[in-house]
């Protein structure tokens, strides 16, 4: 091996002395069952045929290995970073739909439980996530989004229990999910950030109403959460009391970072299309060329840990740049698709609810990737922790 490589031109070495053999596997796994019209059976369709698309599309890549690569190996996971982005290549290259609805709970959960949940809490709700159980996250509110530490919803201590009592919004998949990671505060007294716990709540407790929210998409993954006198077990909180604000930053910070290696994929995959769409107007300019390298900067920016090796100090800085140059190219990709595609492309049509954001229908995928400006903490939310964090700027103190 050369003894001096600059970070990425390692990163590529090691990719291809160790995948050719597992591209090979997952690109053939891919030929057998990825359903080729799954796009089309798809296009409109109801919201229960869609969880049992997705119900069935998990123990697919459950059967193959491939559902939660992330994972430990004695979870049943195991593969190194080199090794998840060649999973996540093919099965882009093969135009497989995305587990839209377990996200929560293969990366958000699954991370939270990982880094600080109990020996009895993971295995009770890791096997039951490997089985397909489906998740929700409880963190912003209707007044609590972007400024989260300024969340409402009260768990008040009694015995053995927390009280919850509140209100969630934005909670994707709450519909159908089995349980909730939930942000509440137990210390209204204490500096904001200091007196909020993180709880494991079960969706299916009584005083638990689930809303949907219908969206400009005509979609309504999102949900509204009211809580009136929900019990939980104290044995359900992650970590000590009033310590959730620092659990959760693993939770964020899975959702802006680890789980970009998929996402960057997807996009490479969905920039191929506006390739072909700008060659069939003639439009092929400087707006593409620029477009296909911030394409490739992400790909070689979410490898970057592999290179170099995570910083835990650091981490919350670098996972924020990812999500932050994944979202805002997300849009402007998206918005020049629009423009190419013209009148045509504004024709209302169903859109695949598996494909996540890149169902190739330019005007709905533009709407929808202004969401990811929001999320996991907004762009200036983003920037503040890159500020902070990475570059060692001046904060205000905690309050």
């Amino acid at each position: 091996m050369p003894s001096k490589l600059p970070e990425y031109s390692l990163f590529c070495y090691i990719i291809k002395m160790m995948s050719g053999e597992l591209r090979d596997e997952v690109r053939r796994w891919c030929a057998t069952h990825v359903p080729p019209d799954w796009r089309r059976e798809q296009a409109g369709a109801g919201h229960d045929e869609f969880v049992r698309f997705q119900r069935w599309w998990f123990n697919e890549l459950k059967g193959g290995g491939y559902a939660f690569p992330h994972w430990p190996g004695e979870w049943g996971g195991g593969y190194d970073l080199a090794r998840q982005a060649v999973i996540f290549e093919e099965l882009a290259r093969a135009d497989a739909p995305r587990l839209v609805l377990h996200f929560v709970a293969l990366h958000h959960a699954a991370a939270t439980l990982f880094a600080a949940g109990t020996e009895q809490q993971r295995a009770r709700h890791l096997p039951a996530i490997r089985d397909g159980e489906i998740w929700c996250q409880g963190f912003s509110e209707p007044d609590a989004g972007s400024d989260l530490a300024s969340l409402r919803t009260r768990a008040e201590r009694r015995g053995d229990v927390y009280v919850v009592n509140g209100q969630k919004i934005w909670a994707s998949g709450a519909l159908d999910a089995a349980w909730c990671l939930l942000l509440a505060r137990t210390d209204p007294s204490a500096p904001k950030r200091r007196g909020i716990s993180y709880l494991i709540m079960d969706m299916r407790a009584p005083g638990v109403t689930v809303r949907p929210i219908r969206q400009i998409t005509g979609e309504q993954h999102f949900c509204e959460i009211f809580l009136t006198d929900v019990e939980i077990p104290v044995a359900d909180r992650v970590g000590a009391e009033n310590d959730g604000w620092r659990i959760a930053q693993s939770t964020l910070n899975s959702e802006r970072g680890g789980t970009m290696i998929e996402l960057a994929e997807r996009l490479a995959h969905g920039f191929e299309w506006l390739v072909e769409l700008a060659a069939r107007n003639g439009a092929v300019d400087d707006r593409l060329a620029r477009l296909a390298s911030e394409v490739q900067a992400l790909r070689l920016l979410v490898r970057r840990p592999l290179a170099r090796g995570h910083d835990g100090a650091a981490y919350g800085a670098f996972a924020s740049t990812v999500k932050l140059f994944y979202s805002e190219l997300l849009q402007r990709m998206t918005g020049y698709g629009v423009e190419l595609s013209g009148l045509a492309g504004q024709e209302r049509r169903p859109r695949p609810l598996s494909s996540g954001w890149e169902s190739g229908l330019w005007l709905l995928d533009y709407i929808g990737s202004w969401e990811w400006t929001i999320p996991g903490g907004t762009s200036e939310i983003q920037r503040n922790i890159i500020g902070e964090r990475g570059l060692g700027l001046p904060r205000e103190a905690l309050s």
